[in-house]
């Protein structure tokens, strides 16, 4: 083979000695291929390859609800919206490293306002993608604590710049060079600070009913959410009585149906007192679903623990 020289060119001898070790152990274990088995919440994906590279480019991103049995390590190269993780609301925008763990439920919500293409730049793998103890050798330690924060999903917050250079090679190269490449990313994510994308995890696989009803739920609210919503109404849509609904809901995302629904309004108004200087705050209230505004402040506080005037004035501080 004549990777041997173009390796030596980049790598000294003691990485290199690691690297041909983990290539072998790559090639020879028996799980470096396999079939990859979506969850309930279905995403198209290539068969048979134990790290898959995805790109995703159009006006949104994949806005359903769903869940796989990889863990997703992406780069966000342009755009924004919210992103939901097990039970929490997020934001994301151009430059943003992500991390979702293995069968967390998640959906992006672009914002169709950007005026940029939204562009993701993926790797998917699992923990026995390379063998069934390959992440146990000695040489990988260094790595466990990537796959604790990744039960949670995570967002990189430091050695941001060096990740997305390595992103940045994904696209032209050759499958043996992304494999070393995700190592390389690994290492940064297992000492970069970060912050949590999800506070709870529901431990047990949705069935396909649980999907489709969680996935309807989540749509629903994410598309309505600046008109009123009823408990009634969103029973409906999840085709359950109040009473059952309010409890299912609370044992899957450990919050009430109305504090997720508060959650995604405040985020929601946080994006447009940051950039719409123009609005007033009752105007954003109304714009986030809040029919008065005593009760978006007080609900703002409860999320944010500031007031949305001081949360305002403090992002545009930040910007001047």
């Amino acid at each position: 083979m004549a990777i041997y020289p173009i390796l030596i060119l980049y790598y000294p001898i003691n990485v290199l000695k690691l690297i041909i070790r983990i290539v072998f152990a790559y090639i020879s274990t028996s799980n470096a291929f396999y079939f990859v088995k979506v969850l309930p919440f279905k995403i198209p994906k290539p068969d048979f390859e134990a790290l898959v590279f995805q790109e995703d480019k159009g006006p949104l991103f994949f806005d359903k609800l769903h869940q796989h049995e990889e863990i997703q390590v992406s780069l966000i190269v342009e755009g924004e919206g919210t992103l939901i993780v097990g039970d929490t609301i997020n934001y994301y925008s151009s430059g943003d490293i992500l991390v979702i763990g293995s069968k967390l439920p998640h959906v992006f919500k672009s914002d169709v306002s950007a005026e940029k293409e939204a562009y993701m730049i993926s790797l998917f793998f699992t923990e026995s993608s390379f063998g069934l103890h390959f992440f146990n050798l000695e040489e990988l330690k260094e790595l466990q604590p990537f796959f604790k924060r990744a039960k949670h999903g995570f967002k990189a917050t430091s050695h941001k710049t060096l990740m997305r250079d390595y992103f940045k090679q994904l696209e032209s190269a050759s499958k043996l060079k992304r494999f070393i490449v995700l190592l390389e990313l690994l290492q940064l994510l297992s000492k970069s600070a970060y912050t949590s994308l999800s506070a709870f995890i529901y431990n047990k696989t949705f069935t396909t009913v649980e999907g489709n009803r969680m996935r309807d739920v989540f749509e629903y609210t994410m598309n309505n959410y600046d008109q009123p919503i009823s408990l009634e109404h969103i029973s409906s849509v999840a085709n359950m009585t109040k009473t059952a609904f309010c409890k299912y809901f609370k044992k899957r995302t450990n919050k009430t149906y109305i504090t997720f629904l508060n959650e995604l309004r405040v985020e929601h108004a946080c994006r447009l007192l940051q950039s719409s200087q123009d609005l007033s705050i009752a105007a954003i209230a109304e714009l986030s679903g809040f029919q008065n505004i005593s009760n978006f402040n007080r609900q703002f506080k409860a999320v944010k623990l500031v007031n949305p005037s001081k949360f305002k004035a403090s992002k545009t501080a930040t910007i001047f």
